[in-house]
């Protein structure tokens, strides 16, 4: 399973990124699929998921900015981002695993997840 994000970019306060995931090796298209991002010293965090109902979450933090979307005939992912906060600076993550709505709260943890693409930078300067 091959994960590879793209789209990371350093932009001003206000702007708009939009990040791709795309998987390849991998048919678990009724699966889980969330963004992660993680600042160096800091956990990483989950910040949006799309369940197997294509039903979506988001953190506190990004709600009613961020809008995560699959294409699940190309088996990508789509994290639109929009006015972005210097707060948003972070290296984000998309990852996947045999994961499903059933599996509740385990969702919201990097551990849960077994595959993971290899990060794309996005700088927000003020």
């Amino acid at each position: 399973v091959d994960l590879k994000e793209s789209g990371g970019d350093s932009v001003q306060a206000g702007g708009s990124l939009r990040l791709s995931c795309a998987a390849a090796g991998y048919s678990g298209t009724d699966y889980c699929m969330g963004w992660f991002r993680q600042v160096s010293g800091k956990e990483r965090e989950e910040v949006a998921r799309i369940d197997n109902f294509d039903r979506t979450t988001y953190s506190d933090s990004v709600k009613a900015r961020f809008t995560i979307s699959q294409d699940k005939a190309k088996n990508k992912m789509t994290l639109q981002m929009n006015n972005l906060k210097p707060g948003d600076t972070a290296k984000y993550y998309c990852a996947t695993g045999p994961l499903t709505a059933a599996d509740g709260p385990l969702l919201w943890l990097p551990i849960a997840y077994n595959y993971w693409g290899q990060g794309t930078q996005v700088t927000v300067s003020s």
